[in-house]
């Protein structure tokens, strides 16, 4: 260790005490994560409970030149919160506390540990929720600094959407608010979008203030089967160029179902399904599923199962959360390479299609499943673990799923972010754009400390 780096560790060991440590087991807990990428750990894990610890932390990091990456539930996909560069990750677990909330004004303040589980208990009282549902219970604040999304984006956005101001300290340790509470506004550069989705690359969020979504009067949701995926896929397509306001519509592939069923104990028919549900007025839902119903026909549905009671909904939905680990273990000794791309709701069948069919090509099975009514999927690719060839035919799937994204006016990814994992798609996809982004990283944080090897162009 530099002797620098020593003098900066023994400062924070005074900031923070038995909250800053370079013990080899917290450290090697830092090191993992949902994701096929792979690095070692960082130098050293610090947990603060305070913005004023935060700034403090920076200040010295950005004095002594040590990496610093955020850390939140550690669910990322993509290797967002590994040290790829080492230094010290901040782990916000300790700051996860509800601040305020403000029914009148339909928003919540709170710190970026808290995760969205726990933010929706704390609410139960209120007749209020948040409502991005990304599936894991990330924390709040990881979801913001990846523009999370999920199984309800389809009708209430994304945390592009749902975030309206920022509390964030920036890389030298100054500390900005972004944004207000008052529902719009045209004053100056937009700094709570910048900050939300820019991976811990620019600042780290030390509170979020958000909006909230008034308890639906009556939900309804069903699960229906499609005789082949393209009728699923066009069933999704007309439903929302219908105009029906679904609140969650979901695929789910053979493959997924497949491994759902023994996961999860359903006995769903071996085909593709969609997973639906709506959210109103008594008469709004009834409306809304109707008219669904007749399209899903006009498609060939069959098998339509209502879960109408609040049990029976909450059964549905923990299936489809499950999905990821339902698919893990349907083959024995696996990990997956899972990677998602969003197209335009035009294009949704076609991009699907294709990925079917390379998939079916290929030597590794990959269930196909996600939040289609927003034109986003993923695939699980499913490889032995150790298995060089297995793992190098997954990435190459993946490669031809964002190639094919783009070639349909897409995106590489519609939520699981860039990290490390997508980094060698970010000129394709944004051209010129991508440098000025590296021009923005370069004028807030100079020496690179933050989150460095992520989202960026490399430092030249």
């Amino acid at each position: 260790m530099r002797q620098t780096t020593t003098e900066a560790f023994a400062a924070l060991a005074d900031l923070l005490g038995d909250r800053f440590t370079t013990a080899q087991a917290i450290r090697d807990q830092h090191a993992q994560s949902e994701s096929h990428v792979i690095s070692g750990p960082p130098d050293a894990v610090a947990f603060p409970r305070s913005t004023e610890e935060v700034s403090i932390l920076l200040r010295i990091a950005h004095e002594h030149h040590i990496p610093v990456v955020g850390w939140g539930a550690g669910s990322s996909l993509e290797g967002h919160a590994l040290a790829a560069h080492g230094g010290i990750t901040v782990n916000f677990s300790q700051m996860a506390q509800l601040l305020e909330v403000r029914p009148e004004d339909m928003l919540v303040r709170v710190q970026p540990g808290i995760t969205r589980e726990a933010l929706n208990t704390e609410l139960r009282a209120t007749g209020l929720f948040f409502p991005v549902d990304p599936g894991a219970n990330a924390s709040l604040g990881g979801m913001a600094a990846t523009r999370a999304s999920g199984t309800t984006a389809v009708r209430y956005g994304t945390m592009r959407d749902a975030v309206l101001a920022l509390e964030v300290v920036l890389a030298d340790g100054t500390v900005i608010r972004t944004g207000t509470a008052a529902p719009k506004s045209s004053a100056g550069y937009d700094l709570t979008a910048l900050i939300v989705g820019s991976e811990g690359t620019l600042a780290l969020i030390t509170e979020l203030t958000l909006r909230l979504q008034g308890q639906p009067e009556a939900v309804s949701a069903a699960v229906c089967a499609f005789p082949d995926m393209t009728s699923a896929v066009d069933c999704v397509i007309e439903t929302i160029q219908s105009g029906v306001p679904m609140a969650r519509i979901e695929f789910l592939d053979p493959a997924a179902v497949a491994a759902c069923n023994a996961y999860s104990g359903q006995a769903l028919p071996a085909a593709p399904h969609l997973l639906v549900e709506f959210h109103g007025s008594a008469a709004g839902v009834a409306e809304q599923a109707e008219r669904f119903g007749e399209i899903a026909a006009d498609q060939g549905c069959s098998g339509f199962q209502w879960a109408e009671r609040a049990e029976d909904r909450a059964a549905l939905w923990k299936m489809r959360h499950n999905a990821y680990p339902a698919c893990l273990a349907s083959r024995p000794n696996a990990t997956s390479v899972i990677t998602d791309v969003c197209v335009p709701i035009s294009r949704l069948a076609e991009a699907v299609e294709e990925t079917a069919a390379d998939i079916a090509a290929s030597p590794i099975s990959g269930p196909i499943l996600g939040h289609v009514g927003d034109g986003n999927f993923h695939a699980i690719l499913l490889v032995e673990k150790g298995n060089a060839a297995e793992e190098h035919e997954a990435m190459r799937l993946a490669g031809r799923m964002a190639e094919r994204a783009l070639r349909l006016g897409g995106t590489v990814t519609g939520e699981h972010g860039i990290g490390m994992g997508k980094l060698g798609y970010m000129e394709a996809e944004h051209g010129a754009g991508w440098a000025v982004m590296g021009a923005v990283k370069r004028a807030l944080d100079p020496r690179g400390i933050l989150n460095p090897g992520k989202l960026l162009p490399p430092v030249q």
